[in-house]
């Protein structure tokens, strides 16, 4: 029995090879018809068996051979200009129609390859629909009427919609097969990481026209595809923008090309704001409408220029230039992108409050130096921004720490912001574990010698109050960040002052439960709070707090030194200390006295 066991399992393994190899062989032998087909323009009905045989391969080998069969036969039909052009008669017409339905299907196909188990499929996949892309766009300007080069934008959402709505792969494993839809929607309709990768560092960061198309179709995605009908795609597209690192700064940063004719340089754009829109490019064979190519431009345009600028020549209305103008303008670049972002950010606070506060925390760390600086008004997501900071905690520091720059750098007015921050000193901010970023991101808000004295005392006051039940670590950093606090404003040195008829809890004039700090009377009051900080049973925080009875001859303290302490490294530093002098922890025995009681503890032998 074993033999025949074994023999059986070698013949099913022969014959599974003999059909691998006899798939193979059909695909080369139907590339080759098809080939000699387009070069004599007989019969091309050999590409749907191709395609079929792409669409029921068992194997990823086997489906790996055909896609790229029917990749190489698509290239030379679009080359040959027979998917574009103008149509002799009417058999061209339904050749023509047949072979970009046989098109899409391939699309399609290949759309779904990019949420395949098989790794080495989804980037082939990809690679294909983008080299797709330049071979489309490269047939319609050839076929166009030669003014302006063309991209093939209906092609491009498809690679979108692959991208941000991931559809199932058509070549589906049987335990996927075996999900409802809606766990399908729960669980795999986001986009994998080596593929987002692979699109973000091979084109998105890359091309600037990749990226200008890829920014302009994202708003219209979040138009079109409700939160409750694609849950997944601020997620996806928030993936992919927090990951741009590359966006131009300068208009001579704009050099790299996808669909190489797009690089040329374009006609000068009209001085006039009564820009003719008949120049416009035709997008993906007239797929989108005019109101939707304008949709992203009106809402961004400058004011008018001055007439000195108008002179120059060069800063014409953004709604008035043709796609290839925008491709070459740095403002029509910011211009989708900040249309992006603003109509993603509403959608990332649709999910339930956990997804909402990690979208937002993402977001938030990427905003002040990755989005921010390449907005076209960054104070349009000052609401946005102002909504985060009563999510609270990480999420809400940062929040403020964006409001902070859009108030510092772009003239924001935001007369609640102390107060907002003056809120996050609760009992529980010393003991959480982002105290640190708290501590350094406060010293910067309080960093300005104009803050009046009552709101700088507000947050002093309130911090060393809070210090009487927190760790040792946190005490560290609120003494030299006090220090600091007092040298920079001096008018807050009445605080270490107080004779001492008025010193003591008792006698404080400062109000706790007070949440706007220019009311809450700390000036009046004094930091006692640190002063017992003397007598702590830690010998660092005690012999710490006494720099605030000696002379302010030290400028400042460095935050940094004092930011990343812990109670593990205090007990490093303790451990580690070189002990000049051995205390004395212990008598000889003989000089113990005798009577002492010591007997009745202890027996010596």
């Amino acid at each position: 029995m074993p033999a025949k066991t074994t023999s059986l399992a070698s013949s099913s393994k022969k014959r599974k090879a003999r059909e691998a190899d006899d798939a193979v062989r059909t695909i080369q032998d139907l590339e080759k018809q098809l080939t000699a087909a387009i070069a004599s323009g007989s019969s091309l009905n050999p590409l749907a068996d191709l395609l079929e045989i792409a669409l029921n391969s068992e194997t990823a080998a086997q489906l790996s051979k055909a896609i790229y069969a029917l990749y190489r036969v698509f290239v030379i039909i679009l080359s040959r200009g027979l998917l574009s052009g103008p149509d002799a008669s009417d058999e061209a017409k339904a050749v023509r129609t047949w072979l970009v339905d046989r098109l899409h299907s391939f699309v399609d196909l290949l759309s779904g390859l990019l949420k395949d188990d098989e790794p080495t499929l989804k980037t082939s996949a990809l690679d294909i629909l983008f080299s797709l892309q330049k071979h489309l766009s490269s047939a319609l300007t050839r076929t166009g009427d030669g003014k302006q080069p063309q991209f093939h934008a209906s092609h491009f959402r498809k690679i979108m919609t692959a991208l941000l709505l991931c559809p199932p792969s058509p070549r589906g494993s049987p335990h996927k097969k075996r999900r409802t839809e809606e766990e399908h929607a729960r669980h795999d309709r986001f986009l994998d990481a080596d593929v987002r990768d692979h699109f973000i560092n091979t084109w998105f960061s890359v091309h600037d026209d990749i990226r200008w198309f890829f920014l302009r179709d994202a708003a219209l995605f979040l138009s079109r595809h409700p939160f409750n009908e694609a849950p997944q795609l601020p997620g996806n597209l928030l993936s992919i923008l927090e990951r741009l690192t590359t966006f131009p700064t300068k208009p001579s940063e704009l050099n790299s090309w996808w669909v190489e004719e797009l690089g040329a340089k374009p006609p000068k754009p009209k001085k006039s704001a009564d820009g003719d829109d008949d120049d416009d490019v035709d997008l993906g064979q007239g797929d989108a409408g005019a109101e939707e190519e304008d949709d992203w431009r009106t809402f961004f345009d400058d004011p008018q220029p001055k007439p000195a600028e108008e002179k120059r020549g060069i800063t014409a209305r953004v709604h008035t230039l043709t796609i290839h103008q925008s491709l070459h303008s740095l403002a029509a670049h910011k211009a989708v992108f900040t249309r992006a972002w603003l109509t993603l950010l509403p959608r990332l606070s649709l999910g339930s409050i956990e997804e909402t506060k990690a979208y937002s925390l993402r977001v938030l760390n990427v905003l002040h130096r990755g989005v921010i600086p390449h907005l076209t008004r960054p104070i349009l997501i000052m609401d946005w921004v102002s909504s985060s900071v009563d999510h609270g905690g990480t999420v809400g520091l940062l929040a403020l720490n964006a409001l902070f720059t859009l108030m510092k750098e772009y003239n924001l007015d935001y007369p609640s912001f102390y107060t907002r921050l003056y809120g996050f000193l609760d009992r529980d901010v010393l003991h959480l574990k982002h105290r640190a970023r708290f501590f350094r991101l406060t010293e910067l808000f309080l960093s300005s010698t104009h803050l009046p004295a009552t709101i700088v005392a507000s947050f002093v006051k309130r911090l060393s109050r809070l210090s009487l039940n927190a760790p040792p670590a946190a005490v560290v950093m609120l003494i030299p960040f006090t220090y600091n606090m007092l040298r920079r404003h001096p008018a807050l040195m009445a605080m270490i002052h107080r004779s001492d008829e008025v010193t003591g809890a008792e006698c404080d004039g400062f109000d706790g439960q007070e949440m706007n700090p220019t009311l809450t009377n700390a000036l009046e009051s004094s930091l006692w709070e640190l002063h017992s900080h003397r007598q702590h049973y830690h010998a660092a925080v005690s012999t710490l707090a006494k720099i605030l009875e000696e002379a302010f001859t030290r400028p400042s303290y460095a935050m940094e030194d004092f930011l990343d302490h812990t109670y593990g490294t205090l007990f490093d530093t303790e451990v580690k200390r070189k002990i000049r002098k051995e205390p004395a922890t212990a008598l000889e025995l003989s000089q113990v006295p005798e009577g002492d009681g010591l007997e009745e503890l202890w027996a010596f032998g």
